[in-house]
């Protein structure tokens, strides 16, 4: 096991010895506990009480999306290893009798189970798109949609930092691409003044995610080369490699000629968002500030509301 593995899994077995995070016997799979829900919930008001004077329109989704949606968002063309599908029993008395004897048996009784018309959501903004496509071209200032959801991801870990579920709270900006980058780039001054508020040490980079098979090569290029993403990264369990904890990205007109949304003037839309990882942000916040919430910094505690 390297350094760095073993100080993941150490961070979590401390995780798990307080009882924040309660084990569901899966890598990456966790309940959380009161009080780390708390610090969730105030994590989210912080982020509020910045982006909500802007007037966004909420938007709440499950965290699962049409079969459809997840084919046509392109996330299969870049991270089929990262995406999950819904998968139910669809056969009859003999299937049901075939299946109860392999559980009983301790088989794979996955076997003759089939897809559902229902994926995993792998980002929260997913359902944004064809929602706001249903309604024909955007206004002249475009549209801005707060969104808040559970997502799926399958990257079984030891670093409690890495879940295969967790929530993303994003702000989404719809419109020409001068209004996406202006987004962005607000967000990100945003994004750093909030971290660092609430006691967080960390470093803004261009995103270097692990895009799959030669499709994912040149998307991973073209995000580098065109400074497509940015993530803010806080060391979590290494300061060598800091955990990306908030996502600042602009996907030019993907999802304007994905979905068909266009501007007011008919040009095809393009599209930026900001990302909170807020399970991240919790797990950094306790990090650095240790588990009793209580004997947090009085300007941590303040800013979060505690």
């Amino acid at each position: 096991m390297t350094d760095l593995a073993q100080a993941q899994q150490a961070y979590r077995d401390e995780l798990l010895r307080a009882g924040l995070l309660i084990s569901m016997g899966v890598d990456g799979l966790y309940g959380r506990s009161g009080t780390f829900e708390h610090v969730i919930e105030r994590i989210n008001a912080a982020f509020s009480a910045v982006g909500d004077p802007d007037g966004p329109e909420v938007m709440r989704f499950p965290p699962g999306i049409g079969k459809w949606q997840l084919e046509k968002s392109g996330y299969l063309k870049s991270s089929p290893q990262l995406a999950g599908t819904i998968h139910s029993f669809f056969g009859g008395d003999r299937e049901h009798r075939t299946m109860v004897e392999l559980i009983e048996k301790k088989g794979d009784w996955t076997a003759g189970q089939k897809t559902t018309e229902v994926a995993l959501a792998p980002a929260a903004c997913y359902g944004v798109y064809p929602a706001i496509a249903a309604r024909g071209p955007l206004p002249a200032d475009g549209a801005l949609v707060d969104v808040y959801t559970y997502v799926f991801r399958h990257e079984p870990s030891i670093d409690p930092a890495r879940m295969q579920m967790f929530r993303q709270r994003e702000h989404v900006r719809l419109g020409t691409a001068d209004q996406a980058l202006a987004f962005r780039k607000l967000w990100m001054e945003r994004g750093q003044a909030l971290i660092g508020a609430i006691g967080l040490p960390f470093a803004v980079d261009v995103a270097n995610d692990p895009f799959f098979g030669r499709t994912g090569k040149l998307l991973a290029s073209s995000q580098r080369e065109e400074s497509l993403k940015f993530e803010l990264l806080v060391p979590i369990t290494s300061s060598e490699q800091p955990t990306a904890c908030v996502s600042f990205n602009y996907h030019r007109d993907l999802f304007g000629a994905g979905w068909d949304i266009h501007t007011a003037d008919g040009a095809l839309a393009h599209t930026a968002c900001v990302g909170f990882g807020v399970e991240r942000i919790a797990l950094a916040l306790f990090k650095h500030h240790g588990f009793a919430t209580a004997r947090w910094p009085d300007k941590v505690r303040d800013v979060l509301g505690l």
